[in-house]
């Protein structure tokens, strides 16, 4: 396959992986040594074995971050801090894409930004859902409900009101306190039923607070 048919067969998608060139007659080494010949010649740029990217001049248009992160790692979903920000649930710029994963815990770093995965535990790993992020391209990111808890999950001592308060929520009458109180019920971990009830008063102590204006 020549670079031009590439080109041809990606149109607007600027992300593919290897097996994209393994069409007729063309073996797994034969398209392996082709990848590696055009990274060397600036075609084409790798973000991890097996996936690449075209270079900026033949993009029709730019990956978003999340959708890179759910192809750096099959089997992951953006959550935390980031999928906390994406939801404007907290005030701060996040710099890395973080992500949640059953696999092992990695991080790597290219052209489109930081990337790390905390891994959590197979049946833990629910809650996200497949949305449109930017015109033409959708990404698996938490609800925020389980980006919350899965952040508090992971970090030690994340239950406690302090540290809760030192995330300086935001927007909190956009959380789902159903759907927040079921998923804190399919961890089934003291710790977060201890953090659902800390947020469903903080919700609730922001509600009377709006009352009273």
């Amino acid at each position: 396959m020549r670079y031009s048919q590439v080109l041809d067969i990606l149109g607007d998608e600027v992300l593919f992986e290897t097996p994209l060139l393994t069409v007729g007659d063309v073996s797994p080494y034969q398209a392996q040594r082709r990848l590696t010949d055009w990274s060397k010649a600036g075609k084409v740029t790798p973000l991890r074995r097996g996936l690449y990217v075209l270079p900026k001049e033949n993009r029709t248009i730019e990956p978003h971050p999340y959708q890179i992160a759910n192809r750096l790692m099959a089997g992951s979903y953006v959550s935390l801090e980031t999928a906390l920000r994406y939801h404007n649930l907290i005030p701060e710029h996040v710099a890395v894409i973080t992500s949640v994963t059953t696999g092992r815990p990695r991080e790597w770093e290219n052209e489109f930004g930081r990337f790390f995965y905390r891994h959590i535990h197979p049946r833990y790993f629910f809650g996200a859902e497949y949305r449109q992020i930017v015109d033409q391209q959708s990404a698996f990111i938490a609800y925020p409900e389980k980006a919350l808890l899965d952040l508090l999950y992971l970090r030690k001592g994340g239950d406690s009101p302090e540290f809760i308060q030192s995330l300086r929520l935001q927007n909190l009458e956009n959380l789902d306190l159903g759907r927040l109180q079921q998923f804190a019920n399919r961890f089934d971990k003291p710790k977060l039923h201890r953090a659902a009830a800390v947020i469903i008063e903080l919700v609730e102590q922001e509600m009377r607070e709006y009352e009273l204006l």
